[in-house]
């Protein structure tokens, strides 16, 4: 079954080609960053437009690329939550549009379990049951995963997210959008030993996260050395890397937290945090001085970002199901993961090793 697969829930449009039996045959993706920089962040009305600009040139290229026709496809997928509505409108329709020119199935994919997938495209993919730790943009969730679609919400964020965290610090700092990676590239060069930041809510039990007191204290922390007269260059990359080691220790703590507390020894940490290097150098290790069969799972660096190939291969494996749209285009701004509903094993297992 070759699936397309459509992803335009905020700033990046991803478009991909998934075959159920041969694997991933293409993929491409448009991100947005340049446009909402000058902004500081996104803009939905502008993201929205940038899509429709995007999405049909992207499938077209998707399809040149695996040399395949239109009527080669077997179902389309889309994101179809959560994210901005305008956004998700545009790939819904589009996806819904061309289905019916098809007259092939269509399904409207969650967002957050194409990321928790994602590391399932890889050469060494996790088995099941595992941990997730999901670290998307206005995401950071502890799920425990039974199995395909049998998610149980271990904890969340309860105000700012991590992705959000570090955006916010990054507009503080001067730094460029998208936050995460300018807060990263500015850490490098402080000095770990010149400031500590607090590490919210792991002084009580819970796998909750709350970044925004964390926040509140970094623009506390520069408000204060700018009060002195003693925000140089050199002071701002120390805040950076008191912040970023902060959030990354929380996000540790946890981790080892929810392992503990379900019995796993296998956790998957997908998103565009995912992508951070000293959170890749700390958690493993950092999981086995307590559980020494830890192993913890990535995407690649390009599927760690919203892209098309998760939506395509999640929702190729719902389609394997018998799951499919059965009305017109719906998409939604908030979509906890917990509804959606297991699938058979079986379904699951065929497709994670196709």
């Amino acid at each position: 079954m070759r699936v397309l697969g459509i992803e335009t829930s905020c700033d990046e449009t991803g478009i991909a080609l998934y075959d159920t039996e041969k694997g991933l045959c293409a993929d491409a993706l448009f991100s947005q960053i340049d446009m909402h920089a000058d902004y500081g962040g996104v803009v939905p009305e502008l993201a929205s437009r940038d899509h429709i600009r995007r999405v049909l040139p992207l499938i077209e290229k998707v399809l040149a690329d695996a040399q395949l026709q239109r009527n080669q496809l077997d179902a389309i997928c889309y994101t179809a939550g959560p994210g901005l509505v305008g956004a998700l409108m545009v790939g819904a329709c589009t996806a819904h549009g061309l289905a019916h020119a098809l007259n092939v199935p269509v399904l409207g994919v969650h967002h957050m379990e194409g990321h928790l997938l994602a590391p399932m495209l890889e050469e060494n993919p996790p088995a099941y049951p595992f941990v997730a730790l999901l670290v998307s943009g206005g995401h950071t969730q502890l799920v425990d995963v039974a199995g395909h679609g049998d998610y149980r919400l271990l904890g969340e964020s309860i105000d700012d997210a991590a992705g959000e965290a570090f955006d916010k610090v990054a507009k503080m700092l001067g730094l460029a959008y998208p936050g995460g990676p300018s807060v990263s590239r500015l850490a490098e060069q402080g000095d770990p030993k010149a400031l500590r930041f607090p590490r919210p809510m792991t002084d009580r039990p819970g796998l909750d996260f709350s970044f925004s007191g964390l926040k509140t204290h970094t623009l506390t922390s520069l408000r204060q050395l700018n009060a002195d007269n003693a925000l140089s260059e050199q002071h701002k990359a120390n805040v950076a890397r008191a912040f970023e080691e902060a959030v990354i220790d929380t996000i540790v703590i946890k981790c080892r937290r929810a392992l503990e507390q379900t019995g796993r020894d296998r956790l998957v940490v997908a998103g565009g945090v995912s992508a951070n290097q000293r959170l890749r150098a700390q958690l493993e290790p950092a999981l086995r001085q307590k559980r020494p069969a830890a192993e913890v799972f990535y995407p690649g660096a390009r599927f760690c970002t919203d892209n098309g190939a998760m939506i395509a291969y999640a929702g190729a494996l719902r389609l394997h199901a018998g799951e499919q749209d059965a009305n017109g285009p719906l998409v939604t701004a908030r979509w906890p993961l917990a509804e959606l509903s297991p699938t058979a094993t079986e379904a699951s297992e065929h497709h994670a090793n196709g």
